[in-house]
């Protein structure tokens, strides 16, 4: 197999393209031997025109393909079709001439680089021959979950891909401080940065990143224990670009750091602060007086927040999608009412283990908030049939939910479900553990074809609170 990043002229002269196996061990086995030259493979799937042109490779010899294509089809027009190829497909395309081998390592076709695939497979010398291969075209790389990943191989991509826009480094465990120092050297162009789960960046990486990369946008810094408020402050006052900042897990950054990053940060959209549980009101306030147009909050697992955060949202972030507020167990109906009644685009909420809210909230949310599609109330040991009925009657029921989280709510009877039987759009409704539901209940509510119904725990997912931020 042909090193593609490392040579320029094709030697395979086969008639046709070799099928890929589809068992796992098979597939590993053939990428590790295309990695022995460094070759980089993408996920195997082909779009309608790239099947077309495979087929066609496949009933015709190279030279016919050769003859009929290369000399009627311009350079400009065989380099657009290139363009639509995925990664596999374009590097096999590179074996079968050395015309093709041209226009499939064109680093036109190199923008967007997804190696998440074959994360396992993933070295340095791979980035680094993407990084030598493509250079200023590229302009989106994922490694995430690449763990073989060191600096050294993400500072010589910074020096020869100036005009990255998007870097996804999510679970690179070994990759540091240097990284981002290379990054704020070389990539002003960066506009967003996943460095969720990499443990040994600090707040040198975010000072590095104020300094030399203004049009940040987009920053995940989730699971990164060492980093503290100076981090947050210096990075706030270097990127005030910043529209979603997902700090996740971070318990050392602290009202003291959210006030600078509401302050200087002020057209954020999405604040991710689950976990971050030394976050008061206070904090929360200084969000509401700066953040007007925030969407999408989620401080779960923030148990000293109390109805105070919740009233200074109603008064200033008017416009709020998803709101999630998992664990916060001092709210109480008096703080949902209030936002119910100023929040009315409200679409997605979790709830969970908001253990003092009762029917009163589900009433307020019903009457308001008509976009509501995703509702966790699990947990919610107060709610009964009657909130229900409230939720099951109101107009984001009819035209817009289509999931709802009700398990372990004891007090839940099969009435529950016949004032939910009007639901159209829902499909999926969680009620394990709750006792007084019947199966003759549950047989009821299946006359919506789409709904899936889960009554075991085993049957549910095991919850990722946020992947959706």
């Amino acid at each position: 197999m042909v090193a593609l990043f490392c040579k320029d002229n094709a030697t395979n002269t086969n008639n046709s393209i070799p099928a890929a196996s589809h068992s796992p061990a098979a597939k590993m086995t053939t990428i590790k031997s295309l990695f022995v030259d460094c070759l980089p493979f993408y996920k195997w799937h082909y779009q309608l025109f790239a099947q077309r042109k495979y087929e066609l490779m496949v009933s015709q010899t190279v030279s016919e393909d050769d003859a009929l294509i290369n000399r009627k089809l311009p350079k400009e027009l065989l380099l657009r079709i290139f363009s639509f190829l995925d990664v596999i497909t374009l590097c096999r395309c590179a074996q079968i001439s050395k015309y093709w081998n041209v226009l499939a390592l064109d680093g036109s076709n190199w923008q967007r680089v997804d190696l998440f695939d074959f994360q396992l497979a993933i070295e340095g010398p791979v980035v680094e021959h993407i990084s030598k291969r493509c250079g200023g075209f590229l302009k989106s790389l994922s490694l995430r979950g690449c763990q073989s990943i060191t600096d050294g191989a993400l500072m010589k991509f910074s020096q020869q891909c100036r005009n990255i826009e998007e870097l996804n480094l999510n679970n690179c465990k070994k990759i540091t401080d240097l990284t981002c120092q290379s990054l704020g050297k070389y990539c002003v162009k960066l506009s967003r940065l996943n460095l969720s789960s990499c443990t040994e960046i600090s707040n040198n990486s975010l000072k590095s990143l104020s300094e030399g990369c203004p049009n940040l946008e987009y920053l995940n810094i989730s699971w990164s224990s060492q980093v503290t408020n100076d981090g947050v402050d210096a990075l706030a006052k270097g990127c005030p670009k910043i529209k979603s900042f997902h700090s996740n897990g971070c318990h050392q950054i602290t009202n003291e750091g959210i006030g600078p990053l509401a302050m200087n940060c002020s057209n954020l959209l999405t604040l991710n602060l689950n976990s971050c549980s030394h976050i008061t009101d206070e904090g929360i306030q200084q969000i509401s007086r700066n953040c007007h147009q925030l969407q999408v909050l989620c401080v779960s697992n923030c148990c000293l927040l109390t109805d105070a955060a919740l009233f200074s949202l109603a008064k200033g972030c008017l416009d709020m999608r998803t709101l999630e507020v998992a664990s916060c167990s001092q709210f109480t109906d008096n703080g949902f009412q209030a936002l119910a009644r100023s929040c009315h685009m409200l679409e997605r909420m979790d709830l969970e283990e908001c253990v003092l809210i009762t029917d009163a909230t589900l009433a307020s949310l019903a009457m308001n908030c008509p976009r509501l599609q995703a509702l966790s109330l699990s947990h919610c040991e107060l709610i009964t049939d009657e909130g229900i009925r409230h939720l099951g009657t109101s107009t984001c029921a009819l035209e817009h939910l289509s999931v709802l989280e009700l398990d372990n709510c004891p007090l839940i009877t099969d009435a529950s479900l016949e004032h939910l039987t009007g639901c159209q759009c829902l499909e999926r409704i969680e009620l394990y553990d709750c006792q007084l539901i019947t199966r003759a209940g549950i047989r009821r509510l299946k006359v919506c074809k789409q709904l899936r119904i889960v009554t075991k725990r085993e049957e549910t997912k095991k919850k990722n609170k946020s992947n959706h931020l």
